[in-house]
C-alpha cells in the first residue's frame, strides 16, 4: 500500500496547498532550489549553514533532507552528510524512458476511464495552461510550471493506480530540473518549440478519447528536453564540453 500522512504526500495534492508542518515547509523549499539550479549538482548540503538559510531547526532539515533523498534528488555519504543528486545525459534518459512508459500507460487508461468529470477537468486544466503560455504580458515561469503540472496530472487523473502518481510526481520533479538546465545552457535556443501547440494536441487527441493519438502526442512532447540537450551537448566544442561536465552534461 501507498504510505499515506507522510511528507510525500504532497505529491499527490496541488502545489498551491500550504505545508502543513515546518519540515514540509523545509521538504518544499529545497526541493525548489534544487530543481531551480539555486543549490547546484553535487554540492555539499551543510545543515549547519542550510537551517539559517531555510529557517528551521538541524533536527527538521534533517528531516526534510531525508524525504529528498527518497525522491533521489539528494543523495547521503555515510557520515560525511548530504549532497544534491548530480545529473547527467544517462540519467535523463532514463528518466525520459521511465516516464514515457509509466505516463503514457497512465494516460490511455485515463482515457479509457474518465468520466464527464475527468474531462471537465482535463478541460479547466488545459484552458489555465492556455492562459500562462499566452499572457500578453509574456511567459511567468513559476505560474507556467504550476499551470503545465496540473495539465499532466489532470491528464491521467481518471487512472486508478495511486503508485503510478506518485512514481510520475517524483519523474515530474527531475524532468523540472533538467529543464531548468537546458535554458541556463542556452539549449532550448537551438529548437523552435510551440510547447502550446503540443499541448493542444495531446488535449485534443484526449479529449476526442484517441488513446494512439494522445499517447503518440504525449511521448513526443515529454522526449523533446531529453532530445534537445543531447543535441546541445553533441554541438558543443571540446573547451565548452568541459563546461558542460561541470554541469553533469557531459557530450
Amino acid at each position: 500500500m501507498l504510505p499515506t500522512q507522510t511528507f510525500t504526500d504532497h505529491l499527490l495534492r496541488p502545489d498551491g496547498d500550504a505545508p502543513r508542518t515546518l519540515s514540509e515547509r523545509a521538504y518544499l523549499d529545497v526541493r525548489q532550489d534544487i530543481v531551480c539550479g539555486r543549490l547546484a549538482p553535487g554540492e555539499r548540503l551543510r545543515v549547519e549553514h542550510l537551517k539559517d538559510r531555510y529557517a528551521v531547526g538541524a533536527g527538521t532539515l534533517r528531516e526534510a533532507l531525508a524525504l529528498l533523498v527518497s525522491d533521489a534528488l539528494v543523495t547521503v555519504e555515510g557520515q560525511r552528510g548530504y549532497r544534491v543528486a548530480e545529473i547527467s545525459l544517462a540519467d535523463l534518459k532514463d528518466l525520459t524512458d521511465t516516464r514515457v512508459m509509466l505516463e503514457t500507460e497512465a494516460l490511455r487508461q485515463s482515457i479509457r476511464l474518465g468520466d464527464a468529470s475527468w474531462e471537465a477537468g482535463l478541460t479547466q486544466a488545459y484552458e489555465t495552461l492556455t492562459e500562462a503560455e499566452q499572457r500578453a504580458g509574456g511567459l511567468e515561469p513559476q505560474r507556467w510550471e504550476a499551470a503545465n503540472k496540473r495539465f499532466h496530472e489532470a491528464l491521467i487523473a481518471a487512472h486508478r493506480s495511486p503508485w503510478s502518481k506518485h512514481l510520475l510526481g517524483v519523474l515530474y520533479r527531475h524532468g523540472e530540473r533538467y529543464r531548468h538546465v537546458a535554458i541556463r545552457m542556452g539549449a532550448t535556443q537551438m529548437v523552435h518549440r510551440d510547447v502550446h501547440d503540443e499541448h493542444t494536441s495531446i488535449y485534443t487527441a484526449a479529449l476526442a478519447r484517441q488513446e494512439a493519438r494522445a499517447a503518440l502526442a504525449l511521448e513526443a512532447h515529454i522526449r523533446l528536453t531529453c532530445d534537445i540537450l543531447v543535441r546541445h551537448a553533441a554541438s558543443r566544442p571540446a573547451a565548452d564540453r568541459r563546461e558542460g561536465a561541470e554541469l553533469g552534461l557531459p557530450a
